[in-house]
């Protein structure tokens, strides 16, 4: 049995034993999140229920100068969650209460480890929903979200996780706890520090409270579902509709590849040799959507699709959007690992961005497909490969990165909601200034003085260097300056 760290007995007695996990065979879960080719073994792995008990782990781990890492569901998609050098895990998971909700001030208060799907159903039938709905719903947790801004399929007409943030409870890196705009009618007290916060990626402390804001569902809606004979018709459709006035609540769009994928999986009915297919829907007044309705599906027709509907109907709605939700999922059938990249470009640029990135891929020697949010122009490329292959998971690497410089240059950002943890780390200097970058440090250096929280993730850190991939294949976190 190896030597367990003297911090260990001091967690159990914080949390009790049945919430630390210190076995390395358990910890082997708690290697990587979704992203898998960031890996690092932490010392042990801690499930705190209470704002208390994280602030007394956190005092704890100081005391032992070990390195802090929050993790809410570990569907992240960047690294965050990754322990390296000598890290303790605070996991929230096991935070999952749903404190109070508020409909007539139009508020809930949860708990970090509360999954976004736990909070539609528990607020169904009241005519209220909390509007953020990533993709991952079912999984990912309302903590996660805050914690990386996270986006969906919503995004385009109701904004990110942070325009539903009415306020946050935090425990700082010092263990003190941190409340701030903590209510329904405390929105314009003070500070925007929920503003500030959200976004973070752990870096500033451990989110365990959120009061969120909760907006009257849509009463009338409308899906249109179109066939296209390439990916370049459905974008330039994406600009075409944004330009025409018209704001979508959600334009999703899928490639051939994806196509196969979800209809192979779900059987939907999309048809196997369409070359891209594109969802939208729009909510308002019932009147108002049948003319807005028309304009979209002209719009579609004039771009070459082959074969386009509107869909009212909520069955053969919640059939589409379901198979668009499990894509993620259904490529577990075709491919052994799978790394999701996340960046934003201007919608006027999808069709050669697209194109650019099938040009990347095949250099590379490297499958893609692609399923995203058209709207607001934050594409997934997802490319496929084996994490046992180092050399495919080199190819991986380079593939994502010319992607991610060529968003860049073109005027659009490194990530759209999946954050930037260590797997983008090394862009951060080509996406912002010197300048920018220092200012990242300070802030980050407010709230936490010794990089004890979450250090060399999301901002480049002048103490440690993360590399994903060391020369004999090791894709581990690690190594201090």
């Amino acid at each position: 049995m190896p030597t367990l760290h003297p911090v260990v007995d001091e967690l159990c007695a914080a949390v009790g034993n049945d919430a630390v996990i210190s076995d390395p065979d358990q910890l082997l879960v708690y290697e990587c999140d979704g992203f898998p080719i960031a890996r690092g073994m932490p010392v042990a792995v801690v499930f705190p229920t209470s704002t208390e008990q994280v602030s007394a782990c956190v005092k704890t781990l100081n005391r032992h100068k070990l390195q802090i890492v929050p993790r809410g569901s570990g569907t992240g998609l960047a690294g965050g969650a990754v322990a390296y050098e000598t890290g303790v895990i605070i996991a929230t998971s096991r935070m999952n209460q749903i404190e109070a909700i508020d409909l007539e001030n139009r508020c809930a208060v949860v708990q970090p480890g509360v999954r976004n799907l736990a909070l539609t159903d528990a607020l169904a039938g009241t005519g209220l929903h909390y509007s953020p709905d990533p993709s991952s719903q079912r999984a990912s947790s309302i903590g996660g979200n805050a914690s990386t801004n996270a986006g969906g399929i919503n995004t385009l007409k109701y904004g990110v996780t942070t325009n539903h943030l009415l306020g946050l409870e935090m425990v700082l890196p010092d263990g003190e706890i941190l409340r701030t705009r903590a209510g329904a009618r405390c929105e314009g007290l003070g500070a925007d520090l929920p503003g500030l916060i959200c976004g973070h990626e752990g870096t500033f402390g451990i989110i365990t409270k959120i009061w969120c804001r909760l907006v009257p569902r849509p009463g009338h809606l409308r899906t249109v579902y179109a066939i296209f004979e390439n990916n370049y018709g459905a974008c330039k459709t994406v600009s075409d509709v944004i330009a025409g006035g018209i704001v979508p609540t959600s334009m999703e769009m899928m490639d051939a590849a994806m196509i196969k994928i979800i209809e192979g999986a779900f059987h939907v009915g999309f048809p196997e040799d369409a070359g891209a297919v594109l969802l939208i829907e729009i909510d308002g007044i019932d009147q108002i959507l049948d003319e807005q309705l028309e304009q979209i599906l002209a719009l579609a027709r004039a771009n070459g699709a082959r074969d386009v509907e509107g869909c009212s109907d909520p069955a053969r709605r919640d059939q589409l959007w379901s198979a668009r939700k499990k894509a993620f999922g259904a490529i577990g059938r075709v491919s052994h690992s799978y790394c999701t990249q996340d960046a934003c470009v201007p919608r006027s640029m999808l069709p050669e961005v697209m194109e650019e990135v099938g040009r990347i891929a095949d250099r590379h020697g490297i499958a893609v497909t692609n399923v995203f949010h058209a709207g607001d122009g934050n594409i997934h490329p997802i490319l496929l490969f084996d994490e046992d292959d180092p050399k495919q998971v080199q190819q991986t690497l380079a593939a994502s990165q010319e992607i991610l410089e060529h968003c860049i240059d073109i005027g659009g950002t490194l990530t759209g909601e999946h954050g930037v943890g260590v797997e983008k780390l090394h862009l951060m200097h080509r996406m912002f200034t010197q300048e920018t970058i220092h200012a990242f440090k300070t802030i980050k250096a407010t709230f936490d003085p010794d990089l004890c929280i979450n250090d060399a993730k999301k901002i480049p850190s002048d103490r440690t260097f993360v590399e994903l991939v060391r020369p004999v294949a090791a894709n581990v976190p690690g190594g201090a300056l």
